[in-house]
């Protein structure tokens, strides 16, 4: 999945690439930025941002006369997006003077700020692929349990296993094989850039009630077609046994 180049800058948390994949942003149906030289900037661990080269952007930036301070980036101007008459306040930064040099003539857009974003010509959701994120689904034999309260709410011996580069394996299964009087669905959606969009269920035990511990997508994107319709647990929240062996609860951001 690795489609950048070696690492061309790293300052203290900020870890800059560049990248080899088109990137556009779009904001009411114009093109704000169009770019075959992005620059992904990891600001956090989890996952880089796209910054555009600013000969790249076409839409008018407008300052807004704030800045934003970063202790890694430095000093940003806080511009307006402009485009096709429509705009998006306080959507773009440009570090015209950070301590990272690649960084000085770049743009980064908000990404909820603009209404699409496209990698080559498939649309991205959430937030930018990172190219050193793997997820492989494969189906399993194990013997799978899971307990909420020291009651069983999923117990299958065929569940689907997916491994995702930095994160515990997830263990799905059949909702045929899942206590599903016991889950509660919920209004809740969140959204990956690898799998989709995930509908949330509540898990009812007794009197007690633990919010949004299950999920399921029903139409993932087609490299994780194989979890369709299938129900995963958050491991970090109850006991998940495997060939009746209890598993260590992961110590993750979701935990």
């Amino acid at each position: 999945m690795t489609d950048t180049a070696a690492p061309v800058a790293s300052r203290g948390r900020v870890r800059v690439e560049r990248g080899a994949k088109r990137i556009r942003a779009y904001l009411g149906g114009h093109v704000v930025a169009d770019t075959t030289d992005p620059l992904l900037v990891w600001e956090k661990p989890y996952y880089p941002a796209y910054y555009v080269p600013a000969a790249d952007v076409r839409a008018e930036l407008v300052p807004t006369g704030a800045t934003d301070a970063d202790p890694g980036r430095g000093e940003a101007q806080v511009l307006d997006v402009r485009v096709g008459g429509v705009e998006a306040p306080a959507a773009a930064l440009r570090y015209d003077a950070s301590p990272v040099e690649e960084l000085r003539d770049a743009i980064r857009l908000d990404w909820s700020a603009m209404d699409a974003w496209f990698e080559e010509d498939e649309e991205v959701f959430t937030h930018p692929r990172d190219p050193y994120t793997r997820v492989d689904v494969l189906a399993s034999s194990r013997h799978v349990r899971i307990e909420v309260d020291g009651v069983t709410v999923a117990e299958s011996v065929k569940p689907t296993l997916l491994f995702e580069t930095g994160l515990p394996v997830r263990y799905y299964v059949p909702k045929t094989d899942v206590r599903m009087d016991l889950l509660e669905h919920t209004d809740s959606v969140s959204h990956c850039p690898y799998k989709g969009e995930a509908e949330w269920w509540s898990v009812r035990v007794g009197d007690q009630v633990h919010p949004d511990l299950a999920w399921s997508y029903r139409t993932p994107f087609e490299e994780s077609l194989k979890i369709a319709g299938l129900v995963a647990f958050y491991d970090e929240k109850v006991d998940v046994y495997v060939d009746g062996v209890l598993q260590e609860r992961p110590s993750t951001k979701f935990a």
